[in-house]
């Protein structure tokens, strides 16, 4: 396939939405542990924590894959920023504070990228992919043997003091490299060089979900809330 792909990649959107399902579930478990005492393994064992990284690496990467469709990544990036202070507020005050979560995250990297992508665009693009996962282990790798820091400020990097605690953290290093190898893949998708059945494939459902990802992810979390507070109210009420 050659030329322009179509504005909506229905297969991009259904991964997308997929990432986000498994992301209600997984904030579901959270709530079910931390507000009704369920046992903590729902939550937190191996298989989630592994499905985890996985699902939120896959969408941060789509989302990388998306800067290169977007309009202005830096509106779309204060969007997100701004959207994440308010979760940061209404978090802190329930005692749970979200500091520098996913949305803080993408926001960061939509803004970074969004002045800087010409930059990006020099390195070769048969080189690109190695380097960005080169530092991506690099980065992980360091900022793991480096161990806790007396530095309150770096904890937006990666670099976290023995106290600091958020309920939702994704640092700038090493994510940041996954949605730069995201950026790279978009180039080539939106050129239209992927093969004919990824543009033209449409599964059901997942991709209306993936379309409202940001609206799903500002709301989800206060509905199950809600849901579970409920829950507790009427079944487990001392």
């Amino acid at each position: 396939m050659t030329g322009e792909p179509p504005k909506r990649i229905q297969l991009i959107d259904a991964i997308r939405g997929l990432c986000v399902v498994l992301m209600v579930v997984h904030h579901l478990m959270y709530d079910l542990v931390w507000m009704l005492g369920a046992p903590l393994w729902l939550f937190k064992n191996p298989v989630f924590d592994v499905l985890h990284y996985i699902f939120a690496g896959t969408f941060i990467f789509l989302s990388g894959v998306s800067s290169r469709f977007s309009r202005s990544n830096v509106k779309r990036g204060l969007k997100c920023i701004a959207a994440a202070i308010v979760i940061t507020v209404v978090t802190y005050f329930l005692k749970n504070p979200i500091w520098f979560g996913i949305l803080h995250f993408l926001g960061f990297c939509m803004v970074f990228y969004g002045l800087t992508a010409k930059l990006w665009d020099k390195i070769p693009r048969a080189a690109a992919p190695f380097i960005y996962i080169a530092l991506l282990v690099a980065t992980a790798i360091w900022i793991k043997q480096t161990g806790f820091v007396e530095a309150k400020w770096l904890w937006p990097f990666g670099f976290k003091t023995a106290t600091f605690y958020s309920a939702d953290y994704f640092p700038i290093l090493p994510w940041v490299f996954v949605f730069l190898l995201g950026t790279w893949a978009g180039k080539y998708i939106r050129e239209g060089k992927m093969p004919g059945w990824f543009y033209s494939v449409e599964p059901k459902l997942l991709p209306s979900i993936g379309r409202k990802a940001f609206i799903v992810y500002l709301v989800h979390q206060p509905v199950l809330y809600g849901l579970v507070l409920l829950v507790q109210v009427l079944f487990f009420k001392q």
